[in-house]
């Protein structure tokens, strides 16, 4: 009975009692398999044989005594690296290339450390400060200043105005009115608690006022439409005898004709054109 034979799929030598290997359910010799699929080694360029450890990154390959740092020529081998711009580097030698600085200790951010980062600065986490509290800010507010940066409560106790309405601290958006500072939302009108920020208003007694509310308590009343007249909103007024119309308001109590800028003759309360005061 004769046996069966077990050749090397690409050359044909035999296997029997030979070191083979398979790939994909065929079997090649050594030599064979390693011409044919071994990976060449990025550092010296020879394949990769069977009896050695292939190392692999991204596509790229080595042999296991090869694969070491671009720059200290350290082993990687079980060690944590990182690759910049086709080198590999162990962490202590890229962290001295590339890693930022800290801007406080000026030393080296290790790759994976926790760090803040600010207008193209960074910092070691404990080393980020508060100027005036010297505790780390870390991920709470913070507000810069003279190259400094501070807790907002720090600021707001060193820096901040207090408006003069909640006694609280103004950081953005404050008005000031009679050189007194104010939240933008608590500078409101004396009458009725509106906005002035932004808005036209008015003072009496050093208060301030929205058009309407000081017009409705301190205008003078046109004698026409009954309704108060502010010169603060523009409005033009005619006034005669401490009685006062608008102007569009100051017409002919007869034939309603506008007396701005006529003559015109009066009748007890009623204001006349001079025709209706003839006839009259």
């Amino acid at each position: 009975m004769s046996m069966e034979r077990f050749d090397c799929h690409y050359c044909k030598d035999t296997l029997l009692g030979k070191k083979y290997i398979l790939k994909e359910d065929t079997q090649y010799c050594t030599k064979c398999y390693e011409n044919l699929f071994a990976n060449c080694c990025e550092v010296c360029s020879l394949p990769i044989g069977c009896n050695t450890k292939d190392l692999s990154y991204k596509d790229r390959h080595w042999h296991e005594n090869c694969f070491k740092c671009g720059k200290c020529s350290r082993s990687l081998v079980d060690k944590a690296f990182a690759a910049k711009d086709e080198l590999m580097l162990c962490t202590e030698c890229y962290s001295h290339e590339y890693s930022s600085k800290c801007s406080t200790c000026t030393k080296t951010i290790m790759p994976g450390s926790r760090k803040m980062e600010y207008k193209g600065n960074s910092w070691h986490e404990t080393c980020f400060l508060c100027q005036r509290c010297q505790q780390p800010i870390g991920t709470k507010s913070f507000i810069p200043k003279d190259n400094n940066y501070f807790c907002v409560p720090c600021f707001e106790k060193q820096f901040a105005y207090q408006c003069c309405a909640c006694k609280k601290a103004i950081t953005t958006g404050g008005v000031t009115y009679h050189d007194k500072p104010w939240h933008r939302e608590c500078f409101t009108c004396i009458g009725c608690k509106r906005q002035l920020a932004g808005q036209r208003f008015t003072s009496r007694e050093n208060y301030p006022y929205c058009l309407d509310c000081f017009s409705n308590l301190y205008a003078k009343k046109c004698v026409g439409c009954t309704k108060a007249i502010t010169s603060l909103a523009g409005a033009k007024y005619i006034s005669f005898e401490e009685r006062q119309w608008h102007s569009e308001c100051f017409t002919c109590m007869q034939c309603s004709v506008s007396l701005v800028g006529r003559g015109f003759l009066t009748q007890r309360d009623d204001i006349l054109c001079t025709d209706c005061g003839r006839e009259k």
